[in-house]
This record gives structure tokens, sequence and C-alpha cells, in this order.
């Protein structure tokens, strides 16, 4: 397993060295996903607004939670298992596109992250989503192996880790738990909004709900 998943890595960096016009966007997305999917998860709770579209907000707090379970669980995998990454361990053989730290490689962060927040919107059937974010994760995960950052096996790793976060935060106790804190929060978020708008508003304008 370990020379085929470098063997796979080898042939993704060399392929990704000789394709500028593959090269350019993946690198560019690869280094803004992290933000992008951020943004994406404090973009629906802060305007997915009200009782009409309160479960678009439930799927968003449950993925940003399923995120960080997983990458927590990843953090403590780390301290037991500290895997070089491929530009480490294979110094010279490996074309680097951009420059990253020397931490353990397995299990990868981005996908952990990036696969919990897919699974939590599947899981509350927001389709859309899921399948937009999903996307966007198999990408990020070909992207990470393809520039050097990991191997293979660290992007399946950290993608099962994610899964396995989303579906357990899915589990009745937890799921009904996390629904509360969001429709709280929500009203809160809600509340406050409306007041700073209606204070802005032009007089005479109704307040659509």
């Amino acid at each position: 397993m370990g020379r085929m998943d470098w063997s796979i890595a080898h042939s993704l960096n060399g392929f990704l060295y000789h394709h500028d016009l593959i090269e350019d966007p993946l690198l560019v997305y690869v280094q803004a996903a992290e933000a992008l999917f951020l943004g994406l998860l404090v973009a629906l709770c802060a305007l997915a607004r009200h009782e009409r579209f309160a479960p678009v907000r439930r799927a968003a707090v449950a993925a940003g939670l399923s995120a960080g379970l997983g990458l927590l669980v990843g953090k403590l995998i780390t301290e037991f298992y500290d895997r070089a990454r491929p530009f480490v361990a294979h110094p010279g053989a490996v074309h680097l596109f951009a420059a990253h730290g020397a931490d353990a490689s397995f299990p990868s962060d981005h996908a952990t992250a990036s696969m919990a927040i897919a699974v939590a919107f599947l899981l509350r059937r927001r389709l859309r989503l899921a399948v937009l974010t999903l996307v966007l994760a198999v990408i990020l995960d070909f992207g990470r192996v393809a520039v050097g950052f990991h191997y293979p096996t660290d992007v399946l790793g950290g993608a099962a880790i994610g899964a396995l976060a989303a579906l357990a935060l899915w589990a009745p106790p937890l799921r009904v738990w996390i629904d509360a804190v969001s429709d709280f929060a929500g009203r809160l978020w809600d509340a406050a909004l409306d007041a700073l708008l209606d204070r802005i508003r032009p007089t005479g304008v109704a307040r659509s709900s």
C-alpha cells in the first residue's frame, strides 16, 4: 500500500507539473478552499433567516460542528502517528507548488472538514448544498495530492473521519440539541438584524418576513 500510495501521489504531481492550464486554477483553489468553505457556512448561518429557512441554518450549524469534531479527531491521531508529507519523505522527487509546513500528513485536515460538511448537508437533505460541497471536496482532495501536500490515503482517511463525524452528530440526541442551539441563536440573530434594519429602513417601507 505504501508503494502504491507514493506511486499515485508522484504520478499526479508529475501530471500537474506538466499541465499549467490545470495547475494555476487548481493551486488557487487549494489555497483558498479553507476560506471558501468557512465563508459558505458563515453566509448560510447569517442569511438563512427566520422560520422559512431554519432548516438550512440548522444544516449549516451541523456542518460546522461536524467539521470541528472531525478536525479534533484528526488532531488526536497526529499525536500518535506523525506521517511525513510526500515532499518531506521524498525530497527532490516532488514538485512543491507552494510553501507548506512539514507537519503530519495523515489525516488531511482539508479532506476531513470538507467531507464532514458535505455529508452533514446530505444527511439533512440539503441536496444542492451536498452535491456542491461534495464536488468541491473531491476536487480539493485531488488537488492536495497533486500539489505534493498529501498521499491519497491521507485524504481518504480524512474523508472517512469527516463522514463519521457528521454521522455521529446525526444521532437523535445530538441532532435535537444542535437544532435547538441553532434555532435559539438564529432567533437572537434575526431579532438583532431586524431591529438594525428597522432603524435604517426609510419610513413607510414595510419589512418582509
